[in-house]
């Protein structure tokens, strides 16, 4: 650039930005990563882990892979809509065959559930007419910034209590019925994380009739079906608010129960109020997503319709999953059975738990243990191997508050 076109004490382009505050959890990746103590755990990433203690590929999936090798023509370009073939076939998995047959739903493949979560918050905000979304507190570390960042404005509702480890369904209720309709209700479909503390059916259709009877709008987070007590019984409660609501949002993700972590593949489900309306927005979707990421990532939709679309392959898929479950309800009771005050991990589902320890108290177990952990006592029950649950367990209950002591 020619001399003096920019004052000498004029800030450029870059200069202008201020430093960000780490995200807490990568940070912690890297602690881990960095700890060369051969007995260090670290239960703060969210991937599944095996007895051994590694993130293995599923079968089904390398099967699925070497079909794609031998088989796939082209790595042209999909559209913004991705695999509509992998949309179609999980569709059955989340809605059930009513559901699967309902005109009114419409989906789009998307990069994972966070681009789910994404798209669902942009379309909210193109949708206008000062819409909130209620998010249950805690919640997944980046639900608020993942969502808030489209602009929507959101409010909190508690959900769950620490200390007496404990769902605050009455307290949750209360704050949804101060909701106006057409507010959004952004609900863990099962396998709640953080606490791992989900509804139980009874809850989920007292909240069905709420969001009816307010003509609220559920957005639900399905990030984990087939890991808290099967792929069925982890819908359960997607589908009543579902099939009660005019309009829902639904954001899918293959990444856990696929084992497909870096290929981030999803998609974002929205039932309209007609079919007319649902065509309406399917095509403000596939608008929305060309402006964020144009088309989604093939390679791993691609391998999840392989698999659903290959009988032998969706069946061990299906095989494989339950294995999974089993490995994570198995380390839940050993966790429940080493003391009593750890009994009611065993009552909870999925990957997550929260232990009511202090963030000082997790910093300890970091320096002595080796463990890391989220601060806020969140840890992922699928990170322990077989011969680290007990370390783990007796490490924790020593950190335990006085009052947990009895």
């Amino acid at each position: 650039m020619a001399e003096g076109f920019i004052l000498a004490d004029e800030p450029r382009l870059f200069d202008r930005l201020e430093a960000q505050p780490s995200d807490s959890l990568l940070a912690l990746i890297g602690l881990a990563k960095a700890d060369t103590r051969p007995e260090k755990i670290d239960v703060g990433v969210g991937v599944y882990r095996d007895a051994a203690g590694g993130t293995p590929i599923l079968r089904c999936v390398k099967a699925a892979e070497k079909i794609l090798l031998e088989t796939q023509e082209t790595k042209s370009y999909l559209g913004s809509e991705g695999d509509a073939r992998f949309t179609e076939l999980i569709k059955p998995i989340v809605f059930g065959g009513q559901g699967a047959r309902d005109d009114r739903i419409v989906g789009v493949q998307t990069p994972g559930g966070c681009g789910a979560l994404r798209l669902g918050a942009e379309l909210i905000r193109a949708s206008g007419g000062g819409t909130r979304i209620y998010v249950g507190q805690p919640t997944w570390p980046n639900h608020t910034p993942l969502i808030g960042a489209a602009g929507v404005e959101m409010a909190d509702y508690p959900y769950y209590d620490k200390t007496t480890r404990t769902v605050l369904f009455d307290h949750m209720m209360e704050a949804l019925g101060a909701a106006r309709p057409g507010d959004v209700v952004l609900v863990h479909g099962c396998c709640h994380n953080p606490t791992g503390a989900d509804l139980d059916l009874n809850q989920w259709r007292e909240l069905a009739d709420l969001i009816a009877a307010r003509g609220l709008v559920p957005y639900v987070d399905l990030a984990y079906q087939g890991l808290g007590n099967g792929l069925e019984d982890d819908a359960a409660g997607t589908r009543l608010v579902v099939e009660a609501a005019e309009q829902a949002l639904v954001a899918q993700s293959c990444d856990k129960n696929f084992g497909l972590y870096r290929e981030r593949t999803g998609a974002l489900f929205i039932k309209a109020s007609s079919t007319d309306q649902a065509r309406v927005t399917f095509g403000n979707l596939i608008g929305l997503a060309r402006t964020m990421w144009s088309m989604p990532p093939d390679h791993g939709a691609a391998i999840v319709r392989t698999v659903l679309e290959t009988p032998e392959l969706e069946a061990d898929w299906r095989a494989e999953l339950k294995e999974m479950l089993a490995r994570i309800r198995g380390l839940r009771a050993r966790l429940a059975a080493f003391d009593p005050r750890l009994a009611y991990i065993d009552e909870q589902n999925g990957m997550f738990s929260m232990l009511p320890l202090s963030p000082e108290a997790v910093v300890e177990l970091r320096a002595s243990h080796g463990i890391y952990m989220a601060n806020s006592g969140r840890f992922n029950v699928a990170g322990l191997s077989d011969e680290n649950v007990d370390y783990f367990a007796r490490a924790v209950v020593a950190k335990l508050p006085e009052a947990d002591r009895g």
